[in-house]
């Protein structure tokens, strides 16, 4: 395998977070009654007309300028035409040969090293229909009917198109973390992969090294996670491979990852674009910028008055630059300014802003007045833990970041001691109750009383007597070994620091 390169492209469609959907009023949120949240227009009905959403184009525009793509003078949407039970128009409203937005790039980092990404082209287009096949494996093979929900036909997508510039799976994943972050922090959609809001295909295929020419390639779906990504994109690789070494040849494929077997397998021969039968789609006038500079200081170039017209009477100028200018920070901007507002090492600043909620925690909870180097100590360790045990995100916990604070502070206090600390927290992340609340019922508080304290370290002393002499005679070990005895006859409860001062104290007299 070492005389060959691999290649890999990524493919992301990504559903934005409007209210109503791409070319109708329908209600576009997760979930609901099967086929509830449908129209004529999105069934694809005949007699009807679809119209643009404006707060789609906008969102699409905000992630385009992220990636430093740039906004086409002219683009269209496009019908593309294949017949299959989750499209109930029998084609797709996308865009084809003139997107939105073309070019562009994401710097992302591995391993300590600024690695390139480029971006081939951000579009838009409209969501297909469920399906549900009854089956064991949730597969249409081997199903004997299958189910449609249309509540998801219609919801408007972003495609992001990367170039085949990734040569590892570690690369695509953190690519795809990086892309997440910034479609959450950008508002531009939640990027819940585990609800289908944020899907990935990827492109892979292997050349030889020095070889400009692209090999076979194949296509892989079905990764819904970062684990799956990485965990298919590396099989791949591998399958790819072997049969390369033995002599075989790779097929142009669409392939399924199927976690439980931790493998990819055949679904369909790979499509060409030819098979699509693009054309125009004739119900919407294309989206055409208006370059017309208007004397005012306040532009500074002939792009930064672009706006667009639909059907709808309603969509009138977007400003281009207006978006811009009201844009959050982006991830990276925020974990900058986590370094140097609240002096964190940069691994904590990386952890801390993959996710906009993460990040959002920890501002909110060190605003509740929590030491900024603490929170995020608690919340890369227990909270960290506790969600990837659940196996769910840190908007789906009750306890707040006024929560967390809260029993920081019993910690700075000495009210409570770290390890009584942990269990704390697990107590909130389970229930949401308060620090407080959980100290008192279960009676935790930290022992500082002195004179108890002395009697137990006597306790202690005369219980261990060689170890005590061993402190004398100079080793510092043996005086854990005697705090660690004291901490055990409280059950954790008294005061390490305290007790360590006590007992030398008690010691050296």
């Amino acid at each position: 395998m070492s005389e060959y390169e691999v290649v890999i492209g990524l493919e992301i469609h990504a559903e934005l977070k409007t209210a109503s959907k791409m070319f109708c009023g329908c209600d576009a949120s997760f979930g609901g009654e099967p086929n509830s949240k449908t129209c004529p227009v999105c069934l694809g009905l005949p007699g009807v007309l679809p119209v643009l959403n404006r707060k789609a184009v906008e969102l699409a525009i905000r992630l385009a300028v992220a990636l430093d793509s740039r906004i086409a003078p002219n683009s269209i949407f496009h019908r593309k035409n294949y017949f299959y039970p989750d499209m109930p128009k029998n084609f797709q409203i996308s865009q084809y040969d003139l997107p939105l937005a073309v070019g562009g790039h994401l710097d992302i980092d591995v391993q300590g090293e600024p690695f390139r990404v480029g971006i081939t082209r951000v579009h838009m287009e409209e969501d297909t229909g469920k399906s549900l096949h009854a089956s064991e494996s949730g597969r249409i093979r081997g199903a004997e009917y299958s189910l449609e929900d249309f509540n998801r036909a219609g919801v408007p997508l972003v495609e992001i198109v990367s170039e085949p510039d990734i040569r590892t799976a570690e690369q695509a994943r953190i690519f795809m973390q990086e892309l997440r972050s910034i479609l959450q922090h950008l508002e531009v959609s939640d990027g819940k992969m585990e609800e289908g809001s944020l899907r990935c295909d990827g492109n892979i295929s292997l050349r030889p090294k020095g070889e400009s020419e692209m090999g076979v390639k194949t296509e892989v779906k079905n990764m819904n996670s970062f684990r799956a990504l990485y965990g298919a994109l590396q099989y791949e690789i591998e399958r790819q491979g072997d049969i390369i070494s033995s002599g075989g040849r790779v097929v142009q494929e669409t392939r399924h990852w199927d976690a439980d077997g931790n493998a990819t397998t055949p679904m369909r021969t790979k499509e060409y674009a030819f098979d699509y039968r693009y054309f125009p789609e004739p119900d919407l006038v294309p989206l055409e910028p208006d370059l017309t500079v208007k004397v005012d200081a306040d532009i500074k170039a002939p792009s930064a008055n672009m706006t667009f017209e639909t059907l709808s009477p309603t969509i009138t100028a977007i400003n281009v630059e207006e978006i811009r200018n009201g844009m959050s920070e982006l991830p990276a901007e925020r974990r900058w300014r986590f370094s140097k507002e609240y002096g964190l090492p940069e691994y904590d600043a990386n952890l801390l802003t993959s996710s906009k909620a993460m990040g959002d925690f920890f501002e909110n909870t060190v605003r509740a007045g929590a030491p900024a180097k603490a929170v995020s100590n608690w919340m890369m360790g227990e909270l960290s833990a506790y969600l990837n045990n659940m196996n769910v995100e840190i908007e789906s916990i009750t306890t707040s970041p006024q929560q967390l604070a809260q029993m920081i502070q019993l910690v700075d206090n000495a009210v409570i001691s770290g390890k009584i600390a942990k269990s704390v927290i697990e107590e909130m992340l389970k229930t949401g109750k308060d620090a407080e609340e959980i100290v008192k019922e279960q009676g935790i508080t930290q022992i500082s009383d002195q004179e108890e304290l002395e009697r137990l370290i006597a306790e202690v002393i005369k219980e261990n007597p060689e170890s005590a002499d061993d402190y004398r005679g100079g080793k510092e070990k043996a005086l854990g070994f005697l705090v660690g005895q004291v901490m055990r006859k409280t059950g954790g409860r008294a005061n390490p620091q305290l007790v360590n001062e006590m007992l030398k104290r008690s010691l050296e007299a």
